[in-house]
């Protein structure tokens, strides 16, 4: 006689991790973590060699260092290694976090013959197409509307494999912004310094606001080759003694919460974590709109400027600084969408329904 109901599988779970994930993904990392411990699956996580183990919560995984040997021309011995110690393990599903670790989790799926779930987090160029395992992929995930749609385009046969899960974040009960009149504003900016002409338009407007009087302190997050001609920027529009360079590897969730006005200087083709945890802190956005834009609401979730038009990005901020009341109100807007499509136990809850239907 069959018994009347069959314990149903509990997932084993395998995350690959870039190091841009543990880096710029470290909060979304520790939500998934924390999450699958409060679900009982066990799970192991592949980081980069010397990434700090402290950014996530890492006792709640076993944690696999890849690769092992950090030297060219050992990849097909270090995925070998990985494989290895990936079937002592057992996982019964994998979980590629970034796209730039495709092609190793394709390999591994083919290797320990097993399903593999893919994130893709950024848009792709036509010309270089993901490495994807039309029988051992079974899920894509993206984390904005923007980014299925041009998945869809670029990789057709994929299109019913893609599935949109919304990044997951805590949020502030009130607008951060502004909360205490007397103190002096602060302006934050995350962009890439891989080219120092991309900031000119922003620096030339903080230079205006300055000359029309307006007090304020400014830090930009980001890294890249073009670090040295930033400075030299800001020493020639005399900004260095208001703007701060700060590496995008810091703690910045702490960084933001001191944030009133965030603003995001260029379009991104990658989903932008950093403009998540602003928005799920209360702070004003002002934003230009363009590749991965999902987050971004005229006139409801941020302020909207033209990134290549200096007086539309100037009245813009001059708007958030000179009346206090609207930044708080687009920052009180922004907490409300983030509350309805951005919780944190709605992403663990679609994510794991993703691993268990690919443990049966």
């Amino acid at each position: 006689m069959a018994p009347e109901h069959v314990k149903e599988k509990l997932p084993r779970v395998a995350l690959i991790a870039s190091e841009r994930t543990v880096c710029e993904h470290s909060t979304f990392l520790q939500h998934l973590l924390v999450g699958l411990a409060d679900e009982s699956i066990p799970a192991a996580l592949v980081g980069p060699p010397r990434w700090d183990k402290g950014s996530v919560f890492a006792m709640a995984a076993e944690l696999i260092e890849h690769p092992v040997f950090d030297v060219p021309f050992m990849g097909r011995l270090n995925t070998w290694l990985l494989a290895e110690r990936l079937v002592r393990f057992k996982p019964t599903v994998l979980h590629c976090l970034c796209e730039t670790k495709a092609s190793v989790a394709k390999h591994l799926a083919r290797r320990l013959d097993i399903p593999y779930v893919l994130t893709v987090n950024s848009l792709r160029r036509r010309w270089s197409p993901l490495p994807v395992s039309p029988t051992h992929c079974a899920k894509i995930i993206v984390p904005a509307k923007s980014i299925a749609a041009d998945m869809a385009k670029i990789h057709p046969r994929f299109a019913d494999r893609i599935e949109q899960i919304n990044v997951g974040t805590f949020v502030a009960d009130t607008p951060g912004c502004f909360s205490e009149p007397s103190q002096l504003a602060t302006l934050v900016t995350a962009h890439r310094f891989d080219n120092s002409d991309e900031f000119e338009n922003l620096f030339g407007v903080v230079r205006h606001l300055l000359i029309h009087g307006y007090e304020f302190m400014m830090v930009v997050v980001g890294g890249g080759r073009a670090e040295r001609q930033l400075w030299k920027l800001l020493a020639a529009l005399g900004l260095l003694p208001i703007v701060t360079l700060v590496p995008r590897g810091i703690p910045w969730r702490s960084l933001l919460a001191s944030g009133d006005i965030f603003i995001r200087p260029q379009p991104s083709t990658v989903f932008d974590p950093l403009l998540l945890e602003a928005m799920s802190l209360g702070v004003a956005v002002a934003a230009c709109r363009g590749g991965v834009d999902d987050l971004i609401i005229q006139d409801q979730t941020a302020l909207v400027f033209d990134q290549n038009d200096d007086l539309s990005i100037l009245r813009t901020l001059q708007r958030l600084l000179d009346r206090r009341e609207v930044a708080r109100q687009i920052a009180g807007t922004a907490l409300e969408h983030l509350r309805k499509n951005h919780s944190v136990s709605t992403m663990i809850s679609a994510t794991v329904q993703v691993y268990r239907a690919l443990s049966r």
